[in-house]
Formats: structure tokens, sequence, C-alpha cells
């Protein structure tokens, strides 16, 4: 199985979830390096204002109002793509939305709202690109974006790192079943840390503060930068920031370790001062506000990803792994 992925210059990239954060980002990099773009999500305002943009500047690129819960929508920008441009090279499955509350408060419907938008989602999306990849008879990438809370599990996102565990199984077991297949289909899973997107304004919030992000973040910038590099190279996985390789391995040396620190850090570091906005506003249900790379969040925001550009040359990032697994076990074994 020979995987030959085109420049991007001479891709046509399809991005969910297109209108705000990573996916904003991601489809204003890509068209500044040439690709052209299929645009979908739910805010058609906003993806009629991007597209504008991207055209205005010398760019290509067409736009599906969609909402990836329903998989005719997904099937629909599959069958846009081909109408305008005869296929497409990448798919990128990145539409997402968030709950922020304790597990036995979250309510079921709101639940299951979620999990359409998150997994079944990228398993639509799958489903097409892979359709598409086969029938057309040449390389592809499938690009989905996971979660370090799909490595590991937290509190007061119980229902978002379910739906990311869930995420990252399908993934997983689909690169299996492709690669046995000897199918020229490269599968992407990236796990970025915290990014400082819009994604805490559009979740739904059952706590009594505003959800933002404390600590360390990372701009949306370098999830995209990752994105756009597995388009172009075939990758199996891509962190974005320390901190989502940090939890993924100590979870797996230390996982009482880790329930300890996470119920310490988890509970504060993800509610700001601010009061919680109402219930009903947020983009579980309906499109949320758009064109807005950045969020409001209280922590210090990193100019890029280190490690993003680490995984680009695979020695470095041995090295920095193999280093990152001696120092937790070290940290861990004199712990517990």
């Amino acid at each position: 199985m020979t995987i030959s992925l085109k420049p991007l210059r001479n891709q046509v990239i399809v991005i969910t979830g297109a209108s705000s954060g990573i996916g904003l980002v991601t489809a204003r990099m890509a068209a500044q390096k040439g690709a052209k773009l299929v645009l979908a999500a739910r805010n058609e305002d906003a993806l009629r204002q991007l597209v504008d943009e991207i055209r205005s500047k010398g760019g290509q690129a067409i736009y599906v109002v969609a909402d990836v819960g329903k998989e005719e929508d997904v099937n629909r920008i599959a069958e846009k793509a081909i109408a305008e441009f005869s296929g497409f090279d990448t798919w990128v499955n990145n539409a997402g939305v968030s709950i922020f509350g304790l597990c036995t408060e979250v309510s079921i419907p709101d639940m299951k709202r979620m999990f359409d938008t998150n997994f079944w989602g990228t398993v639509y999306g799958s489903r097409a690109a892979v359709k598409h990849f086969k029938e057309r008879g040449r390389s592809g990438a499938l690009i989905n974006i996971g979660s370090f809370f799909g490595d590991r599990a937290t509190p007061v996102q119980s229902t978002y790192s379910a739906s990311k565990h869930a995420l990252h199984g399908w993934t997983d077991a689909l690169r299996m079943e492709l690669e046995a297949q000897k199918a020229p289909i490269s599968v992407t899973l990236i796990h970025p840390g915290r990014i400082d997107t819009p994604y805490n304004e559009h979740a739904r919030s059952y706590m009594p503060k505003q959800p933002a992000h404390r600590g360390m973040i990372y701009p949306p910038e370098a999830v995209a930068e990752a994105i756009l590099y597995s388009a172009e190279h075939p990758k199996r996985d891509m962190y974005v920031g320390f901190q989502a390789k940090f939890f993924a391995i100590l979870g797996g040396i230390s996982p009482r370790l880790m329930d300890k620190l996470m119920e310490i850090w988890m509970f504060p570091s993800q509610q700001s001062d601010r009061p919680s906005r109402d219930r009903e506003d947020n983009a579980l249900y309906r499109a949320g506000y758009g064109m807005h790379e950045r969020g409001t969040h209280q922590g210090w925001i990193r100019s890029g990803s280190i490690y993003v550009k680490a995984s680009k040359h695979p020695v470095f990032t041995t090295i920095a792994v193999v280093g990152l697994g001696v120092a937790i076990w070290f940290l861990a074994t004199s712990v517990v």
C-alpha cells in the first residue's frame, strides 16, 4: 500500500465546523496555501462571509450549510464537492460541541444531541470520505479532530470526553481496516490540548460559573498547522501541545495518580470567575455565532506548539516522547 498525498496547492479540502475556531483558522491557512475549499457548518451567514473573504483574495471556495449530526447533510457536503470540484483530496471532521456539567445532572437528550455532532458526525464524514476515495481509486487523507480528553477522561466535561473516546476508537478501528484492505487512505487523529477558540462560549453549561480554559492554552493556528501537515504527509497521530501528550502518557502509566490530579485541577480549571451564560444560550441545538477564531479564557496563551513542530521530524519526536515517558515514570513511582 502506497499513500501519495498531493501538495496543498493542488488539493480540494473539505472542512466541517468551518465557521469558527479551529475550522475557521484552518480554512484561512489552507486558502493561503492555494487549496480549494468546501466549507461546512450550520451558520450560513458566517460561511458566506468566509467564502467571500477567500474569493476576494484570489482563492477558491464554496460552502454547504449542514448539520453533521444528520447523515443526509454530510452526504450532501460530499456531493457538492464532487459537483463543484470533481471530488476532494482531504476531509477534515472538525465540527464539535461540548457540555459542562456533572455526569448525574446533564440531561440524556443533551448527551444524545452532543453525540450526534461529535461522534456520529465523524462517522458520517469518515464513511463519505472513504467511499469517495475508494471510488476514485487514488490516495486521500481523512483527518479527525479528537481531544486530549479522548485519551483521558475528565470530570465536568464527561459527555464530551465520552464522545471523544468513542471518536478515537472509531478512528483507530477504521484505520486498521483500511490498512488491512490495502486502501491508500491516510487516517490521522489530531489530539489537541486546550485551544483558544470560542469552544467554551458555544458549549451548554450546567455549571454556576462560565466555562473557560485556565492554565496553558494553545492557539488554533497550532491545530491548523497539524491538520494541514497531515493533509500532505500520512500521519497516524498528531498531538497539539505538551499537555496533550503528558495526559495520555501519565494516564497510561499511573491512572490513579492521574485520577487525583484531575480531581484537584479540573474542577477549578474549567470555569471562569464570571456567572455562567443562560443554559439555552449555546450551540448545542442551533448554530453558534461565527467568524471568531478566539475565545475568552484565563490562562497563558502560547504562540504555538513546539510539539507539533517536533512531530514533523519523527526522530526528534521519538527522543522527546522517550524522555517524557521516563520523567513521568519516575514521577508516578515516587508518588504512588
